[in-house]
């Protein structure tokens, strides 16, 4: 009698150590779930409060330079695109579209070039900082890796497309890469998707900013789509 009711006992303490256990697991993978969930939310915040301070350049007296600033930046570490800003420039001033397209290519070649010498002169120093900060080792390699294969193409595909920008520009350096092919590149890549913002502003003006703004969160996750499709067509091009 006795026997049985330790063995009972102990498998009722076995019952509840199992519990136990299962109740700890739940809850460390919920604690995980809400852990990447916070982190995606506040990283969508991140963007959003960029998002907000460049476009607040736009209701200053300094529009265009900052525009200039902005697209030079963009192109060796800045995250946010200049087309942000020169949309919303553009929307308040429609007749000047096609200008705000040329300080944002003038500002992005120039920038490339910013990039460029950052990986041909200063890449051993700073690039433990651009891969914790500023792109994916992995992706960075993919481009270095395969960049003798189709350099021009690559470089206007990522000039033209969401794909960061900064990684072919610095990536161009790194591999000391003809100037002349980044710039070439970079001009008719830059210039056709500037030049074609340039156009739907003109056209439609601040309607496509306020689409913009009551679509941010979709359009977030429609850039994502697009850079992870731009960088399989990137590695289909360089094959």
């Amino acid at each position: 009698m006795t026997k049985n009711t330790t063995n009972i006992r102990t498998d009722i303490k076995t019952d509840n150590q199992t519990d136990n256990q299962s109740v700890d697991n739940q809850t460390e993978n919920a604690e995980a779930k809400l852990s990447a969930a916070a982190l995606v939310l506040g990283r969508r915040n991140i963007v959003r409060r960029l998002y907000d301070w460049v476009l607040s350049w736009a209701g200053t007296p300094y529009g265009s330079p900052a525009l200039f600033i902005l697209s030079f930046m963009e192109s060796s570490f800045f995250p946010v695109p200049p087309d942000v800003l020169q949309i919303a420039l553009s929307a308040g001033r429609p007749s000047r579209s096609f200008w705000y397209a040329t300080v944002s290519l003038v500002g992005s070649v120039l920038g490339a070039l910013l990039g460029y010498y950052i990986g041909y002169v200063l890449w051993v120093n700073v690039q433990s900082f651009f891969f914790t900060y500023i792109f994916n080792e992995s992706l960075f390699n993919i481009v270095k890796e395969k960049y003798s294969d189709a350099a021009f193409w690559s470089i206007f595909t990522a000039a033209f497309t969401p794909i960061p920008y900064k990684i072919f520009t610095i990536a161009a350096g790194v591999c000391q890469l003809s100037i002349t092919t980044l710039v070439i590149a970079s001009v008719l890549g830059r210039g056709l998707r500037f030049y074609l913002v340039a156009s739907l502003m003109f056209i439609f003006g601040a309607s496509v900013r306020n689409w913009i703004d009551a679509h941010f969160n979709k359009l977030t996750i429609i850039f994502t789509i697009l850079l992870i499709g731009g960088f399989v067509a990137i590695k289909y091009i360089m094959k």
